[in-house]
């Protein structure tokens, strides 16, 4: 039977909803648009399918698919092709970058014995895409530096600030050594950039059995664990400074761009990096002596951990193929037919290090599965009032770059048209994670109150708040979660694509993803053995969740397409703002009350020891007392900033519960283009210090963290590093900032007030 919202049995629920009020209030509808979604999406629920995900995933995990391959642009094209058949425009836009391959890697213990490092990952019999050898990327990490170097090596644990600072204490110095740290602790990039500040010449990166291979279960094929031979692969690309082709900054890379010359590049490591499995680490370790590490510092492997320097001696060479590669973003587009230059953009990249099953394709197909579905239902009569675009990101895995470059290349239409970007990025079993745009909290609690959680038959949204109970860190948040409320959501650093979309552009966003249970893909992450044999052994092997991913990414898709006003609430935005206030205040008072005792303790001739006291250890240098900083201006736009956001709330859920026509004349006087510029303006031009390409003042990645967030950063950092003059200018630029949000909250609720 034809569908069509004029149907006689949407009529007939309309009726109903008038007769008896059950149907809830959806954020953003009235109630006769309400009946209509509800009745829409109950039709939309039923429609993805386990069966039809595990093809996509088998298809396209098929072969290794890394930028560049002959793979991945056969996967391009076929997925373009699914979005045709399925009813949708879809079109492939290229770009081209410069992207590193491995040339020639050499890690040669030469002292006191002899080893030369395989930097091999071993086939899995039963597992036949491991064998697609010649296909295969080579384990490296891109963006490093050509380099060969032979030097002492010296063992940093996580190669993190921390460890330094403990490498500083314990007298030891890696300047004019080669460093070998475990991956873990924070972003991998952040290793060699340490390394080199500190004097380190080159860096070597190892996965320890401690982390995630047999210290943390058994290991592949027998449980889902990184195996002897496992090397994870990554981008070392300074992505905390600037996403995208580091070679075309700030700019969409087509094809004949003029690429940077290679000198004038920043984004590279300044030393060669390569990482190696600990199957090749533990004779690197075995052979450095000097001190035993710290009992933290020990990995899983059966050895006597030690610092170094000596007598160990590597070789490390790293050359690199430096060559324009084209890579292939997807973008498929249902055209509203009330609003269509308001864009719903949802995406997922396709690219892998090797063949992806988990990292990203778990994603990837539950995306296709809701295009799919809409696709279904386009067919039957049904329109989107808003357009929809979905996207699949190329080169995602080497630094964002297929979305930052798409981003960059159409900025001007995205900043008039872009309303909010939906991502994913890999799927696991377990509990909904969502973080992102805290104005869209309300709406991703109401959807997942509507999804059943497959292993449960609870709500997604009610298993969530029961694990969050079970994790709660004190009595006000288990009092909050009680409560029964919206649940908060979690902000976003970096290390996916909708960093190009809510950092450099400010377009409200999320990002979807289940896990907890099944979550083991850190043992294959970036690895061969991140496999269709591996994912439907160890992962989500039934698909359901992958399915319940469709359910709650599709279901957000539709009600940000169809609500009469976009479901943005700002009550949320603004707690969340002013509980980062309060920690920033907690986080300066105790800087200056650590300072201060640091300070006396040294006046009395008392300093901390080493946790070791056979290490020598050397008192630190007395810092000056920070000044008290100034939060008035701060605390002023959190107030104004609350108060509109507390009447936009109101006034738009009282306009709700009053029925259409005034939510329609809000519609034609412009208040949906209004809120597009609230979280435009909370990411304005001037970016952040030291890093302007990220503009977001609320949200971005930290320095020191990588993919970590560091919420209102410029002011957070600069605390957190001593820097007591930035952090005075940096709180009077989110004041105003803040200010800037106000101004458009309170123009779109002047539109809802506003009179026929």
């Amino acid at each position: 039977m034809r569908f069509t919202l004029r149907s006689s049995l949407t009529l007939a629920v309309i009726l109903l909803v008038a007769a008896t009020g059950d149907t809830p209030r959806l954020l953003g509808f009235s109630a006769e648009s309400s009946a209509r979604e509800v009745e829409l999406e109950g039709k939309f629920r039923g429609i993805p399918s386990t069966d039809s995900l595990r093809s996509y995933l088998r298809r396209l995990s098929a072969r290794p698919h890394h930028i560049g391959s002959a793979y991945d642009k056969d996967n391009a094209e076929w997925l373009a092709a699914r979005f045709r058949d399925w009813g949708w425009e879809a079109s492939i836009d290229t770009f081209e970058v410069l992207f590193p391959t491995p040339k020639e890697r050499v890690v040669e213990l030469v002292a006191p014995t002899r080893y030369t490092a395989r930097l091999q990952e071993s086939i899995v019999p039963g597992d036949p895409t491991t064998s697609q050898t010649t296909e295969q990327l080579p384990t490296y990490n891109a963006y490093s530096i050509d380099g060969d170097v032979t030097a002492p090596l010296v063992y940093v644990n996580y190669g993190m600030p921390a460890d330094y600072r403990q490498l500083e204490r314990m007298g030891i110095s890696v300047k004019g050594a080669i460093v070998l740290a475990r991956y873990g602790a924070g972003w991998r990039g952040l290793k060699p950039k340490l390394a080199a500040d500190h004097g380190a010449i080159g860096c070597i990166i190892y996965s320890d059995p401690r982390d995630d291979g047999y210290g943390a279960g058994n290991v592949y094929p027998d449980g889902a664990f990184r195996p002897r031979w496992g090397v994870q692969r990554g981008s070392v690309a300074e992505m905390p400074v600037q996403a995208g082709d580091p070679f075309s900054p700030n700019v969409g890379a087509r094809i004949g761009t003029t690429p940077l010359p290679f000198d004038s590049v920043t984004a590279l490591t300044k030393i060669p990096v390569l990482p190696i499995s600990y199957g090749d680490a533990e004779p690197l370790l075995t052979a450095i002596g000097g001190r035993v590490a710290p009992e933290e510092w020990r990995g899983g492997l059966p050895i006597t951990y030690h610092v170094g320097p000596g007598p160990a001696k590597v070789h490390l060479r790293a050359q690199f193929n430096w060559k324009p590669t084209r890579i292939y973003d997807v973008v498929a587009r249902l055209k509203g037919n009330e609003f269509p230059d308001q864009w719903i953009l949802r995406g997922n990249h396709h690219d892998a290090w090797v063949n992806g099953a988990d990292d990203p394709l778990a994603g990837m197909v539950a995306e296709l599965e809701e295009a799919r579905a809409l696709g279904m239902l386009s067919k039957q009569g049904w329109k989107p009032k808003r357009t929809i675009v979905y996207l699949a990101w190329d080169a995602e895995e080497p630094g964002l770059v297929g979305s930052t470059e798409w981003v960059e290349a159409h900025s001007d239409e995205l900043r008039k048209h872009a309303a909010v970007y939906i991502n994913t990025d890999g799927n696991d079993r377990g509990y909904l994670d969502v973080g992102g745009s805290h104005s869209l909290e309300s709406l991703t609690n109401e959807v997942a109150r509507d999804v059943t959680d497959p292993e449960t038959g609870l709500s997604v949204a009610e298993r969530r708040r029961r694990k969050s109970l079970a994790g709660a860190a004190n009595a006000e948040e288990r009092g909050e979660l009680r409560a029964g409320g919206d649940q908060r959501i979690e902000a976003l650093g970096s290390g996916s694509d909708f960093t190009p979309f809510l950092q450099h552009l400010g377009v409200a966003s999320m990002n979807l993803a289940f896990g907890g249970e099944g979550d083991n893909s850190g043992g294959v992450y970036h690895s061969i053995y991140d496999s269709y044999t591996w994912y439907t052994r160890f992962s989500d092997t039934g698909f359901v969740y992958g399915r319940a991913l469709a359910q709650v990414a599709g279901l957000t898709v539709l009600r940000l397409a169809n609500a009469d006003v976009l479901p943005f609430k700002f009550g949320g935005s603004a707690s969340t703002v002013k509980r980062y206030l309060g920690e920033l205040k907690t986080l300066a008072t105790t800087r200056r009350d650590e300072i201060t005792e640091r300070n006396k303790q040294l006046d009395e001739g008392v300093f901390t020891a080493t946790s070791d006291p056979r290490e020598p250890s050397q008192p630190p240098a007395a810092e000056a007392v920070p000044p008290f900083l100034n939060f008035a201006p701060f605390d002023n736009a959190v107030t104004r900033y609350s108060a509109s956001a507390a009447r936009y709330d109101s006034i738009m859920a009282t306009l709700s519960t009053a029925g259409g026509p005034q939510l329609a004349g809000a519609v034609s006087r412009g208040v949906n283009q209004r809120l597009i510029l609230v979280e435009q303006a909370l990411a304005p031009a001037r970016g952040l210090p030291t890093r302007p390409w990220f503009r977001h003042q609320i949200y971005a990645p930290g320095l020191f963290t990588g993919y970590g967030v560091k919420t209102v950063p410029a002011v957070r950092e600069a605390i957190e590093e001593g820097h007591w003059a930035e952090a005075d200018s940096a709180i009077s630029i989110v004041a105003e900032t803040l200010d800037s949000a106000a101004v458009s909250v309170d123009a779109a609720t002047a539109l809802l007030q506003a009179k026929p």
